[in-house]
């Protein structure tokens, strides 16, 4: 039989009515699937809230911390849905939320993990760093989204499996296992990396709404050059506004319960220094972004507009925790 006629012997069979039954069929799970993949996302979608930190009785200085950096790092594997910026399923084409969260809570793990390694874990520059943190610090700045050979989950967990070690080693009462140095020049040097974060995040939240921005980098050798007062016009465009607003989200609340931990372990540090205060109200202000979002989407109503402009909203939280933070710098700098 010639290839032209097989062709029309196929497509005849296919338009026989006694056949439609299998198309229908095949649409109606079709559909079917869809539906089910849609639910799954808003299901995914969920945020996870903010829980209590509770220090145990016997804790040892830096367990707090440590034992809240591993519980991030797990939420962000094993919340609902799983680990979802390395999804090929259909949904990653529109479910974009979840992945900006995860990212926001993944740089805020890099940068805990970097300090600790670098800083916390150490009693001088000259100090040789703690072989698990080691390993765990470069485990998470892993691509995001390798979806196989390897995984990014299975790297995620290697590093949370070396964290764990590092606080198997440091509670296991022998002095010289492991350590986590409470001064304040290492809270310092994390607040730092946040003062940075908070920053440019502000930043990006607040060019949801279009404006004329003068450049920052026209100075130089300390002498003002010639500046151009019409600026650069930026804006977010229309489609990146909730990415940066669920960025933003993320970061703030891994941000909250890794804060919520280092006060118990800083407690004596920002006692000494009288910014216990200041420290409670720069949390107060970031544990505000976590607050319900009512609106089924991202408003992006101009500053005074008839409409609400949920990335404003987010950048004034992030803005007055930045400004907090910045005094309780100087506190722990001067005070």
């Amino acid at each position: 039989m010639s290839n032209e006629k097989f062709s029309e012997k196929m497509g005849d069979a296919m338009l026989d009515p006694r056949n439609s039954r299998i198309w229908k069929g095949l649409f109606w799970l079709l559909l079917l699937l869809l539906l089910v993949d849609v639910l799954l996302g808003w299901y995914w979608s969920m945020e996870p809230d903010l829980h209590r930190v509770t220090p145990r009785a016997d804790a040892v200085v830096g367990e707090t911390t440590t034992r809240e950096v591993i519980r991030v790092a797990e939420t962000l594997l094993d919340k609902p849905g799983g680990y979802l910026s390395n999804d090929i399923l259909p949904h990653r084409l529109w479910l974009d939320n979840m992945p900006n969260w995860e990212y926001g809570v993944l740089v805020q793990l890099r940068d805990m993990t970097r300090v600790m390694r670098r800083d916390m874990s150490r009693s001088q520059s000259q100090s040789q760093e703690d072989k698990d943190l080691a390993i765990a610090e470069p485990q998470f700045n892993f691509d995001a989204k390798s979806w196989a050979m390897p995984a990014t989950e299975s790297e995620y967990r290697r590093g949370i499996k070396a964290l764990q070690r590092y606080l198997d080693r440091l509670t296991d009462g022998n002095d010289n296992d492991a350590h986590f140095y409470a001064r304040a020049d290492n809270l310092n040097y994390w607040l730092n990396e946040v003062q940075n974060r908070l920053g440019a995040l502000s930043l990006k939240l607040s060019q949801s709404v279009g404006r004329s921005q003068l450049n920052m980098d026209q100075e130089e050798g300390g002498l003002a050059a010639e500046v151009d007062e019409t600026g650069d016009y930026v804006k977010t465009p229309w489609l990146k506004i909730d990415d940066a607003f669920y960025e933003a989200r993320g970061a703030a609340w891994a941000l909250t319960q890794l804060m919520r931990a280092a006060e118990v372990d800083f407690a004596d540090v920002l006692r000494k220094k009288n910014a216990t205060v200041s420290y409670r109200q720069m949390v107060r202000e970031l544990e505000s972004t976590q607050d319900t979002l009512w609106s089924p989407m991202i408003l992006n109503g101009d500053g005074f507009g008839m409409l609400a402009n949920h990335s404003l909203v987010m950048a004034n939280y992030i803005s007055r925790a930045n400004a907090a933070l910045i005094d309780l710098r100087k506190l722990l700098q001067e005070g």
